[in-house]
This record gives C-alpha cells, structure tokens and sequence, in this order.
C-alpha cells in the first residue's frame, strides 16, 4: 500500500516499458485500416483550427483582446486553450471503463491494473503533443520566431498530467461499482468545457466569479500555457509548485483508492 505521495510514480517507473509499449499500440491501433494512417494525428488539429477560425474569427468576429490580431490569432488562442482540454477529458472519459472494459487483465492474467490511467495518459499526451506542434509551427510561422517560454510547457503540464491520473484511478474504480460513471463524466466534462476559459480568458469573469474560477484544475494549466506561448510569460515557479503539491495529493489519494478496492474487481467485473 503506497504510504506516501511519490510512490504514485513507482508504477510508472516501474513498468514504463509496458506502458510505453500499450501506449504506442493504441496508437497505432486507432488508425490502423485507414487510408491515412497516423496522419490522422495532424489532420484532425488543422481541420479543427479551420473550423474555429471561420466560425469564431469570421462569423462572430471574435477577438482576445491584446495577444491576438486577426482570425488566426483568436483561433491559436483558442486553440492552446482546447488542447489542454482534451488533454484532460480524454483520459477522464476513458477512465470509468479503463477495468470495467478489461475484464481478461483482471481475471485471466497477473497484470498491473495501475498502470492502465498511465496508458491512457500516454495516448492522450501524443495527440496532445501532435496538436502543440501544429500549433507552434503556424505560431513561428506568424511571428517569424518562438518565445523560449516554449521550453517550459511541459512543467506546466506536469501537475495537470499527475492530477488526471489520480482522478482516473479514482474513477476507474467507481466505473467498476457503478456503472453509471461513465454517463455522469460525459455530461460533467461538457459543463467543465464551458467552465474553463477555452473560448474566453480567465480576465473577462467578473472579480467575484473569477475567484471561483481558479478553483477548476484547468485553469492555472490553460492560461500558464497561453501565457507561454502568446505572451513570452514565465510562470510563476511558486504557482506551480502548489498546483503540482495539490496534484501529487490527490494522486496519492486516487492511488489509494485504487488499491483498497482492487481485490474486488474480480467479483464484479
């Protein structure tokens, strides 16, 4: 039983070779039989950020305010904002059925259940990644050159990626009890999507709202990012060490979870 926070990692570390290897047959598996194969990747994010720079730029004439310019700005913008979104609501849509819909790894086969919210995390991060290059070669592309705040995305992302796991060993058991889980996700991702500043700025809130505001998880990782890359802003180092100690908290707890329910798995799955 994990008798402190860090030892959430232990089981990435420890059989990150399986990880690395599931991850990267999902991958492929996804887009195995189709005519593009794992072009797929890119031409998912290009035809998205097409879509929101016509319907937002030029239908609603949307604008940010001083980081953004024209259309294209506004849908980069909005853009960096929907990949940490996804990010998230793709490994917390998959989490309640991560056991739930593995039934051989529980019954049939010794097999590390823990590192299943790792795997899904793994196959979000590489379409995460597919999505931040396309957006940092039209970013350069515009503005002839990239902040080197570039480099410090991934610390941002870190706490990010540590709290969806734990929040995804958390529901992987509660998708395993109650089967109602997965429904529920759906329809609370879709309120946390208009929750979050994906297609507005954390500044356009009222002060009394925007208090509450950073109280959602992906808040302090959507306007780090943001700040990164359209205002050459360092984070703030202190801001980041508490989204990260909270993060690794509630891991631990969602790790703890997962332990103590495990050995029922078998009788309900």
């Amino acid at each position: 039983m994990p008798s402190k926070p860090l030892s959430v990692l232990e089981s990435l570390t420890r059989y990150r070779h399986l990880v690395w290897q599931m991850s990267k047959r999902e991958v492929i598996g996804r887009y195995r039989g189709s005519m593009l194969g794992l072009m797929w990747s890119f031409v998912h994010p290009l035809c998205m950020l097409g879509i929101y720079t016509f319907v937002f730029g030029v239908i609603f004439h949307a604008r940010w305010g001083e980081p953004t310019k024209s259309h294209l700005d506004f849908a980069l913008v909005l853009f960096a904002g929907l990949i940490v979104y996804t990010l998230f609501a793709e490994c917390i849509t998959r989490a309640p059925w991560l056991v739930a819909g593995n039934p051989n790894y529980v019954k049939k086969v010794v097999f590390p259940l823990e590192i299943l919210p790792w795997v899904a995390m793994g196959t979000a991060l590489f379409h995460a990644a597919v999505s931040f290059a396309v957006l940092l070669v039209l970013l350069a592309g515009i503005n002839h050159a990239l902040p080197w705040q570039v480099l410090t995305l991934p610390l941002i992302l870190l706490p990010l990626v540590v709290l969806t796991v734990g929040l995804s060993w958390f529901l992987a058991t509660c998708g395993v009890y109650v089967r109602d889980t997965g429904h529920t996700i759906t329809l609370l991702l879709t309120m946390l999507l208009f929750a979050s500043p994906v297609f507005y700025p954390a500044s356009a809130l009222p002060p009394p709202l925007r208090r509450y505001m950073w109280l959602n998880p992906l808040t302090y990782a959507i306007e780090e990012v943001r700040g990164a890359l359209f205002l050459a802003k360092t984070p703030s180092w202190t801001g980041l060490g508490i989204y990260f100690s909270l993060s690794l908290v509630v891991a631990w707890l969602g790790f703890l979870w997962f332990q103590r329910t495990r050995p029922g798995f078998a009788d309900v799955v």
